[in-house]
């Protein structure tokens, strides 16, 4: 039997804490959202005068992360060569850039998305 590890509160916090920090830094309005491995959304946090959008978007982008075990613009970069079919997969959404795993000893313990400037910003944070 495998054993996993999982998201702790303390660790949300700290990923969550430098992603603001990044965004700050940057002037960037946006929302971050945390994932657990099964895309349940554990940390939801929409920074002063981020797009309303932003949180419904953000925690869509962490899903598909999280759910793919592989950054959400795998999955644009998928529909853009031509392979649609992705826009129907179910449990996936916000294929766009801006959501990326937590690995840890090679097992996705969740991921991080942020939405709220250009993708490849929200990806930075």
């Amino acid at each position: 039997m495998k054993t996993t590890t999982e998201l702790e509160l303390a660790d949300i916090r700290k990923i969550a804490s430098a992603a603001e920090a990044e965004a700050m830094a940057n002037g960037w309005a946006v929302t971050i959202a945390i994932v657990d491995a099964g895309g349940h959304l554990l940390w939801l946090q929409r920074l002063d005068g981020a797009a309303p959008v932003s949180a419904h978007i953000a925690p869509g982008k962490a899903r598909t992360a999280a759910l793919g075990r592989r950054e959400s613009k795998t999955y644009e970069d998928m529909v853009n060569g031509g392979r649609v079919s992705f826009l129907s997969a179910p449990g996936v959404e916000a294929l766009l850039e801006g959501g990326v795993p937590i690995m840890h000893a090679g097992q996705c313990m969740g991921a991080v998305g942020v939405s709220g400037v250009k993708s490849n910003e929200d990806v930075q944070i």
